[in-house]
């Protein structure tokens, strides 16, 4: 009955201004995740099309392969930080300061931006009507060793859990804003934006987690923290389990070592875990499922202005949010 309510709302347009992104970069196999990623928002019966942002590096055929999947293909150029020679706590991150390009993309009003790595395993599409002004994320976990370098890993603080270890009364003044996970947001392109963006990054030294905690700073002050139902970081499930219910998850970031579906071997730390085994079984029952491939024709609806579909949509954002997010007031960055 929803498919078909949507339906009778497309009026044909074929054509969104709410769009799903990702990013895409190189010729190696993570163009294996974005079609994945293409075949479960058609699984779940979004109304609004994947764009995915390439870089000029990545191959015709795999570009064929994404148009081929119903993705719209945009060619970005690329933005290089500061000073490139700053090590990264992974060395392939500096290719992610271009994903800031998308908020160039002023033909569209509202985008939800999933990295390649991530499945989408229930509908999400009701995150378009959260209101405008605002950075939509899911708060990210302290307690991985690639945290190592920070002092709330030292002091074995997590947002996550704050309750668990306090932190310390006499380091108050630099308590950690609240941080959230860059693989997924909410947010509404602006090329002013964009422009002050830039500005911003050409005068900021360059961190360890590279444009991830480019935009936590960025975005301080404008970031409203989602459940993490819509960004299941794979380590909250040996972390914080406590705080996972995978029947409820909607999102999951398979961005733990050796946890990419597409080559997964569960040869790494943990991926021998039942749990992991499971979600990896279920991308790949999606990317093999055949049935959920693109198929000319298919419309998409342009369902902004759409009185009905808003109710559906909020109705649904209203149960996702019941249930409330476990934060602390954010004092300023130290």
């Amino acid at each position: 009955m929803f498919s078909a309510k949507m339906a009778a709302l497309s009026g044909g347009t074929g054509y969104s201004r709410r769009v799903y992104i990702t990013f895409l970069a190189g010729s190696g196999d993570y163009v294996e995740g974005v079609v994945g990623l293409a075949k479960g928002l058609r699984k779940v019966k979004s109304l609004y099309p994947l764009v995915v942002a390439i870089l000029p590096d990545v191959p015709e055929h795999h570009r064929l392969q994404l148009r081929n999947q119903g993705c719209i293909v945009r060619e970005i150029e690329p933005i290089h930080p500061p000073d490139n020679q700053v090590q990264f706590a992974m060395a392939y991150y500096v290719l992610n300061y271009s994903k800031l390009r998308i908020w160039e993309f002023e033909e569209y009003s509202k985008m939800v931006y999933l990295d390649a790595d991530i499945q989408v395993f229930d509908n999400i599409d009701h995150l378009f009507d959260m209101p405008d002004g605002y950075f939509y994320a899911v708060m990210d976990c302290f307690c991985e060793k690639t945290w190592s370098h920070t002092p709330q890993y030292k002091i074995g603080y997590c947002q996550q859990c704050p309750e668990k270890v306090c932190w310390p009364a006499e380091l108050e003044k630099q308590r950690p804003a609240l941080y959230f996970n860059a693989g997924m947001f909410v947010f509404e392109p602006s090329k002013s934006t964009f422009d002050s963006m830039i500005e911003t990054l050409m005068s900021t030294t360059p961190t360890p987690f590279a444009e991830q905690d480019f935009l936590n700073m960025y975005f301080q002050k404008m970031y409203k923290p989602i459940p993490l139902v819509y960004n299941l970081v794979l380590a909250m499930l040996w972390r914080h389990p406590e705080n996972v219910d995978l029947d409820r998850v909607k999102v999951v970031h398979y961005c733990a070592a050796g946890s990419k579906p597409w080559r997964f071997t569960g040869e790494e730390e943990n991926m021998q875990r039942e749990d992991i085994k499971k979600l990896v079984s279920k991308w790949w029952e999606i990317y093999n499922d055949e049935s959920l491939d693109f198929r000319s024709g298919e419309r998409r609806v342009d369902a902004e202005n759409r009185s009905e579909l808003q109710q559906i949509t909020a109705n649904a954002l209203r149960g996702a949010m019941a249930k409330p997010v476990n934060v602390l007031p954010a004092p300023p960055a130290a």
